[in-house]
């Protein structure tokens, strides 16, 4: 049996309003998956990061020019 903890979580007003609507859906079991999914993301960017020889100025100068790149692409296509 898998042991479990219990953990509170603060959501808007207005979400929690939206999700009263489907009272069906398990929120407990998607709150669950979304975190492990969260987990295994992090555990791969954490992974790259150690093979990286990339410092962090690096990654935020290439994340500037990926924005920069974005930004006139959407800009020019509306």
């Amino acid at each position: 049996m898998i042991s479990m903890v219990n953990m509170t979580l603060a959501v808007p007003k207005e979400l929690k309003k939206e999700m009263d609507e489907y009272p069906w859906v398990n929120w407990s079991e998607i709150a669950r998956i979304a975190f492990k999914n969260r987990v295994k993301e992090l555990r791969i960017l954490d992974e790259f990061r150690s093979d990286s020889e990339m410092t962090e100025e690096d990654a935020i100068e290439l994340g500037r020019k990926v924005n920069k790149n974005l930004y006139k692409r959407y800009k020019e296509s509306s």
